[in-house]
């Protein structure tokens, strides 16, 4: 299929010198002598972009462009004009116009711009259908009143760039919240840079957070940029605030209030640009009162609060949710999708789910590398979700024997005991790889391997 072009002027002889050569190019040609029979025919033809002279009577180019952006935002124009000055030219790049000719027209000039504008929309679109697929990836799962309106105050919250403070327990999805909020914002191409509070030691903060100079302190043996550095034009989420230090707390203020701050023994002021979303599962305004955290930064951060609901308040998503996991983790590991009983369905959306979608993730994972059939039946389903199951104790787990196969005795001691430590560690295969000093790969790996034998 030829990409369609439409010629907008009210000129006869351009519009059919310009039809000539690019249909003997293999494009589509599609007229218009006035802006109003622009509008209609790309309401009705859809045409791949437009050329559009400026000096037109009744409705000029400029109009015409403001217009068709309207109906058509993702189109590409190229203004036209035998009048060119920069003033008109600035108004259409303002307007939206992709790039701007001169009469009499170069028809070198003509294609390459052409093509050039054809793969720049191919690109946006491009970009637009990942932005997509990763808005579908990190966005919350669910159709609940309760989701929905999280979703409502995504929508209305992401187009601006004020300061976001998103608030709830662990494991409810906060950072994804924080992703779809950057997706859906004015700076989706630009950096979205994390930094957990929690995590990084009191001492490096500063310099995880703005930087420093090569010699600022003794481990300093480069320069290093910081996070409010990398995250320039973009969006920087600070994940757990509510265990930033009091000293940083007041930094940070400065920072926004500013819009400047200096790498840790550097004299240069720099400027910021940075959109900030800020996040805790803690009660900040209890942390405030106790003086754990800065009256005046919570202002500054709480600008639109969002509340990220738990799924005990949620449990109508449950069933989307686990088929939404047990299609992602049949994608990773190249298997079959497992399914699931009523019976077992219905005991997790009876659960409270004290660690909320995380726990029920991790819960997931675990079944669907430990259970060797395809069917995930209600006997499968473990204490604490299971009340009926009986707690199966360390001590009682013996070694089952395989006649003189030492090899195979020995590997399926090691199902057992990983078996094991992912019961102590409630299903969380991350925790449990610490603990045994492997990795989540290995577990897998080993635990697929012994399904394959049996």
């Amino acid at each position: 299929m030829y990409p369609a072009v439409l010629i907008v002027d009210d000129e006869a002889t351009i519009i059919e010198s310009l039809e000539g050569i690019l249909s003997d190019d293999g494009f589509e040609v599609i007229h218009a002598f006035n802006g109003y029979e622009a509008l209609k025919k790309i309401e009705i033809e859809s045409p791949d972009i437009v050329l559009l002279d400026i000096w037109m009577p009744g409705m000029d180019g400029i109009e015409t462009l403001k217009e068709i952006k309207k109906i058509a935002p993702n189109l590409p124009v190229v203004m036209i004009t035998g009048h060119g000055t920069i003033e008109s030219a600035v108004d259409a790049t303002k307007s939206g116009a992709y790039d701007f000719l001169e009469k009499p027209l170069s028809i070198d000039k003509v294609m390459v711009t052409i093509n050039n504008a054809l793969n720049f929309r191919k690109l946006e679109e491009e970009n637009l259908y990942l932005r997509k697929k990763s808005i579908e990836k990190n966005s919350i799962t669910g159709t609940s009143p309760a989701v929905q309106k999280l979703y409502g105050e995504i929508m209305s919250a992401a187009p601006s760039d004020a300061s976001i403070l998103i608030t709830g327990e662990n494991g409810t999805g906060k950072e994804m919240v924080a992703r779809t909020i950057h997706q859906l914002s004015l700076r989706p191409e630009q950096p979205f840079i994390i930094i957990n509070c929690a995590a990084i030691p009191k001492e490096n903060l500063d310099s995880e957070l703005f930087g420093h100079e090569k010699g600022a302190f003794e481990e300093a043996t480069s320069k290093n940029k910081g996070k409010f550095e990398l995250a320039s034009d973009g969006t920087l989420f600070l994940d757990e605030i509510g265990d930033m230090n009091i000293n940083t707390q007041a930094k940070i203020l400065r920072s926004l209030e500013s819009k400047t701050f200096q790498r840790i023994g550097g004299g240069r002021t720099l400027h910021m640009d940075v959109r900030l979303i800020a996040s805790s599962n803690k009660n900040l305004e209890k942390e405030i009162e106790a003086g754990n955290f800065r009256k005046d930064l919570y202002f500054r951060l709480n600008v639109i609060p969002i509340i990220v609901p738990p799924l005990r308040d949620r449990k109508e998503d449950i069933p989307m949710l686990v088929d939404t996991f047990l299609e992602r983790l049949s994608n990773q590991s190249s298997e079959k999708k497992k399914t699931i009983s009523e019976d077992a369905l219905n005991l997790l959306v009876d659960y409270e789910w004290p660690g909320n979608v995380r726990e029920l993730k991790n819960l997931l994972e675990r079944l669907s590398i430990m259970v060797e059939k395809e069917h995930i039946d209600m006997g499968d389903i473990p204490q604490p979700y299971n009340p009926g199951c009986k707690p199966v104790k360390p001590a009682e787990k013996g070694l089952p024997l395989y006649g003189d196969d030492l090899s195979l005795a020995k590997k399926q001691f090691e199902k057992n005991f990983i078996k094991q430590k992912l019961d102590l560690e409630g299903g969380d295969l991350i925790s449990a790889a610490k603990k045994l000093g492997t990795s989540v790969k290995y577990i897998k790996k080993i635990i697929h391997k012994l399904n394959e034998n049996h």
